[in-house]
This record gives C-alpha cells, sequence and structure tokens, in this order.
C-alpha cells in the first residue's frame, strides 16, 4: 500500500472552455486567505503547504528566491516528438480527440456525442454530407470515393444511403455509407461533412 500525503492543488489553463477565469502564475485569488499562484521548484513539492502562498507572504519569497521563472527559456523544450506521434496515429487511422463545442467541426474529428448518450450502429456508419439539394450531396459523395477509392471499390448499393430529411420549410438530403463490406484495415475515419449546409439538423 502507498501512504499518500495532503492531497495537492494544481491549477491550470482551460482554454477549451468559454468564460472561465485565466490562472496564470503570481495570481491572486479572491478568497478568504487570498491565495496566490506560485511558481515551485520540483524539489519543494512535497513539502509545500497551500497557506503558505499568499498575498502576505509571497512578497518575502519573491525576495528571498527571486524569480522561479528567470531561467524558463534557459532549456527550451521540443514539440518535435509530439509532432512525430501525431503524425503517427493519424497514418495508423486515430482520429482526432473531439473539439469543444464552439469550434467548427474539423476533418477527421470523430462524433461529439457523449459515449454514454451514443448509439452502438449495429453496423460501422460514416456521414458523408448534408446538403440542400439531392445533386450537391451526391457531388460530395463522388469526392469521398475519390478520396478513398480503396473503400468505395468494396461498397455494395446497399451501402449507400441517401435520406431526404424534412426540414422546417423543405427538405434536404443526407448521404451515408455503410462500411460493413470494407475490410477494417482500409475503412475511412468520419470526416468533416462534404457538403456541410446547414440545416435545422446539423450539430
Amino acid at each position: 500500500m502507498v501512504e499518500r500525503g495532503a492531497p495537492r492543488s494544481v491549477r491550470g489553463l482551460q482554454p477549451e472552455r468559454q468564460g472561465p477565469n485565466r490562472c496564470l502564475s503570481l495570481l491572486g485569488a479572491p478568497q478568504e486567505h487570498a491565495p496566490v499562484s506560485a511558481p515551485l521548484a520540483w524539489d519543494e513539492v512535497d513539502s509545500c503547504e497551500p497557506g503558505d502562498f499568499t498575498m502576505a507572504t509571497m512578497p518575502g519569497r519573491f525576495a528571498e528566491i527571486g524569480d522561479r521563472h528567470e531561467n524558463i527559456d534557459r532549456d527550451p523544450g521540443s514539440l518535435d516528438g509530439l509532432l512525430e506521434l501525431s503524425t503517427r496515429h493519424e497514418h495508423e487511422g486515430q482520429g482526432d480527440a473531439p473539439w469543444p463545442p464552439h469550434y467548427k467541426k474539423q476533418r477527421g474529428e470523430p462524433a461529439r456525442v457523449q459515449p454514454s448518450k451514443a448509439r452502438a450502429a449495429k453496423h460501422p456508419l460514416i456521414e458523408i454530407g448534408r446538403a440542400q439539394r439531392k445533386e450537391d450531396a451526391l457531388a460530395g459523395l463522388e469526392r469521398w470515393k475519390t478520396r478513398h477509392p480503396e473503400a468505395a471499390a468494396h461498397l455494395q448499393p446497399a451501402d449507400v444511403l441517401v435520406d431526404s430529411m424534412r426540414g422546417r420549410s423543405s427538405t434536404w438530403t443526407r448521404i451515408r455509407v455503410k462500411l460493413e463490406h470494407v475490410p477494417a484495415k482500409v475503412r475511412p475515419a468520419q470526416e468533416a461533412l462534404d457538403p456541410d449546409e446547414k440545416t435545422l439538423s446539423s450539430s
């Protein structure tokens, strides 16, 4: 059994959310004891107490040890490894994680529905596009086939679903493709809709 000490609170940015205050180093919080977000050295983490860092104590700490961020650029890191990992995952067919809801739907992004609320499809199914005119939706299907010729070669007529959807004052067309006859290794991931004309049922 591992003995755990008192919990430590780590405050960080939440750039994917709109509205909440951003937390920065040396930023005070509107609480009774006026706590301050204090940058720490690694050897301070186990022994520090959150109550040690307040508006009253931070000036003395700063005068004693200086600016913990002074040498932040001395040992710059690199994103090369992360970018290489991202590229490898993309080539292996791993799609991007869902984006926050206030961002436009991204290419290759999976559905944003919560896993607990997602309906399990009987067969692998992806949506190709939505358009006010049927011919525009079918043109999007042809573009998808051009991008994925290997997968398109395995499709059967019944695998292409062309749905006429009812809007408030008119109908629009949705096209989906069942991938049950497409080998798993060549199944395309869900992409951004093409076309993606705004309809009453658009997410």
